[in-house]
């Protein structure tokens, strides 16, 4: 069931009613698993206001996620911070979980970051790095999960939008630059920056291994559970992306031992060595997450403050 453009007017009246005139935010960032430190450390008048208090935003039920949009300044840019996002897994619909996006629309926002916590397919990729998002592959959209299904509201864009381009080259060159120039970052903490395409799976498990050789198959470098609604609501109703991903874990690739060939082996009287493998959990993720937190935010902030 889609949402009406009232119920966004009402959820954007609401806060403008909390939240000066001259507060009111340009820059829209959405946190993922164990980035939303970037809140913490913003200047000027900051609010923060829990998701329950804004009408038509659900709740985050997410370890890690804090449900809360706190406003304030980054590099004297006037931001928005959403702690913890909302995911289809927890239960919602694509109307549901990208209902914030339209709502800064609504109140000025030009410009959204995404951060998010992905697993990592390409095998040059290490638990760690950092990946900008150039394409996606959505699986969910191309089964009937789009975002824009239903009936279009002409108040926020067109009805068939092209996203070719939704995470807009600009952007991405601006803060491959900033890494580049950062050398504490890319040299001194070896942080690897990458761009490649993001796999939007549903969740909430993860990927089985033929489930990840398909996705790499099909080009995706990283696979995840979020962004890719988001970033098509904000590309209908014109606003610029950067999406980043943290690479938190590596997918499990390789096919299984022959239960067959362990069956003969045993009765034959020989061994079959296994190999050991480490399968992703949220815990995991977020101690990765936790981690190089503290490089992507000062990334985000140089990349904020050079826009």
């Amino acid at each position: 069931m889609s949402i009406s453009y009232e119920k966004y007017l009402e959820a954007a009246d609401y806060l403008k009613s909390v939240i000066s005139q001259n507060d009111l935010p340009e820059i829209a960032i959405i946190c993922g698993s164990g980035l939303g430190g970037l809140a913490d450390g913003l200047t000027g008048n900051v609010t923060t206001i829990h998701y329950s208090q804004i009408p038509g935003f659900v709740q985050s039920t997410v370890a890690g996620h804090a449900g809360e949009l706190v406003f304030g300044e980054i590099s004297g840019k006037k931001v928005v911070c959403m702690k913890g996002r909302f995911h289809c897994y927890e239960g919602y619909g694509v109307y549901q979980a990208t209902f914030p996006v339209r709502v800064f629309k609504l109140l000025g926002v030009k410009t959204m970051i995404v951060t998010n916590a992905a697993g990592g397919l390409n095998p040059k990729y290490s638990v760690g790095d950092i990946m900008m998002l150039s394409d996606h592959l959505s699986l969910p959209g191309i089964s009937g999960k789009n975002a824009l299904i239903g009936p279009n509201i002409e108040e926020f864009g067109v009805r068939f939008v092209p996203v070719s381009d939704v995470y807009t080259p600009r952007l991405r060159e601006l803060f491959a630059e900033c890494y580049l120039k950062n050398k504490k970052i890319s040299e001194d903490r070896k942080l690897n920056l990458h761009e490649g395409v993001y796999g939007w799976v549903m969740g909430p498990s993860y990927e089985t291994r033929v489930e990840c050789r398909a996705l790499l198959s099909l080009g995706c470098d990283s696979v995840g559970m979020s962004t890719v609604p988001e970033a098509i609501v904000a590309k209908h109703c014109g606003l610029e992306v950067l999406a980043v991903s943290l690479i938190t874990n590596e997918a499990v690739l390789s096919p299984e031992i022959s239960s067959i060939e362990i069956a003969k082996a045993k009765l034959e009287g020989r061994t079959i060595e296994r190999k050991v493998e480490n399968f992703a959990n949220h815990i995991e993720v977020m101690e990765v997450a936790n981690k190089r937190a503290i490089d992507l935010q000062e990334l985000v902030v140089d990349f904020i403050g050079s826009l």
